[in-house]
């Protein structure tokens, strides 16, 4: 089983790395770009045959280990 984590900042909280991609695409010529947020994506292969606990110890990987939940808000998504 494959799951898709997709780790954003949280609303309110600074994104220097957003900020500069969106000054290089305003350098680049790309007009009308307002705001960039950067993420990361992670994907993971799973042994669990089982959905529901899969999304579950993903959820637990994300609390622990994959996003800084203080800063940072997840999603996650079974495929």
């Amino acid at each position: 089983m494959r799951a898709k984590v997709t780790v954003m900042l949280k609303n309110g909280v600074l994104d220097p790395q957003g900020e500069a991609v969106k000054s290089a695409l305003g350098a680049l010529g790309f007009e009308g770009v307002d705001a960039v947020r950067q993420g990361k994506v992670i994907e993971l292969d799973l042994a669990e045959t089982d959905a529901a606990a899969a999304e579950a110890t993903v959820r637990e990987m994300c609390e622990k280990l994959l996003a800084n939940t203080v800063i940072e808000s997840y999603g996650v998504e079974i495929l």
